[in-house]
């Protein structure tokens, strides 16, 4: 090679980049965040067109999904049906929600508001010693003593005037329904001395006045399912055995398939 051959010479020329911060990725996500509140809306749209016992459904099974779920033939399924299948919370078998039972779930939460709403306009003063709360067998009333305020003197199994006025009114609220009626009477950890009474006769003569003054207010009998007491062996106060709340009446109203 001639050493007096010229050099290569590269030259290299740089691209005016002034007007690239101007481009159109924030188009992109505007785009998709457009998208996305339009599938919001959509959803919505949707849910709003379903009715209240499919929707209940659909809670359900996302509720208690499990990837052991029964599978059709086809490799499909729908929950929409009026007649869902989704395992149990054990996952022993499969559980069916059907129509009637999304009817219990929505006038069980009816009742709830119900009862909760009757406490708090007629009650109030007392409205922090009635409990009410969805349980697995169905909804339950609690009737709890509080300092000061108690629903049976200490020792006896004869309602108080306050007493006597809380059952009146879960009456009022429960006697036209047909749903079965469990009656619980617990009492605190205290030991009480009586001749020959322990707190399991306590809790049980209680929860049998409770009874009567159910009845007393128009409750079919016929819906008494049980009437039994616990005695301190169910606290509501775990961390405190003594508390006054341990005290108590709990009437639960069973759902229809208990």
């Amino acid at each position: 090679m001639d050493d007096r051959s010229p050099p290569i010479i590269i030259k290299r020329i740089r691209k005016n980049r002034h007007h690239e911060a101007h481009g159109g990725s924030w188009k992109v996500a505007y785009a998709d965040f457009v998208t996305a509140m339009m599938a919001f809306f959509l959803l919505l749209w949707l849910l709003s067109m379903v009715s209240t016992e499919k929707r209940i459904a659909v809670s359900e099974y996302f509720k208690n999904y499990t990837i052991f779920q029964e599978i059709s033939a086809g490799g499909s399924r729908s929950f929409m049906n009026a007649s869902t299948h989704v395992f149990d919370k054990k996952g022993t078998g499969p559980a069916k929600i059907t129509k009637a039972s999304a009817q219990e779930i929505v006038a069980t939460e009816e009742m709830v508001k119900k009862l909760k709403s009757a406490v708090d306009e007629k009650l109030k003063s007392m409205s922090n010693q009635v409990l009410v709360d969805v349980v697995d067998d169905g909804v339950r009333i609690q009737i709890v003593d509080a300092d000061g305020s108690l629903m049976f003197q200490l020792g006896s199994a004869e309602p108080t005037e306050r007493a006597r006025a809380i059952i009146k009114l879960v009456s009022e609220n429960i006697r036209e329904r047909t749903n079965r009626i469990v009656i619980e009477g617990h009492t605190d950890a205290a030991p009480f001395r009586g001749a020959q009474t322990t707190n399991w006769e306590l809790s049980t003569s209680r929860a049998s006045a409770a009874r009567r003054e159910l009845e007393k207010n128009g409750v079919d009998p016929n819906q008494i399912a049980k009437v039994v007491g616990y005695a301190d062996q169910e606290l509501l106060i775990k961390e405190n055995p003594k508390d006054p709340r341990n005290r108590r009446i709990s009437i639960t109203l069973l759902h229809a398939k208990s």
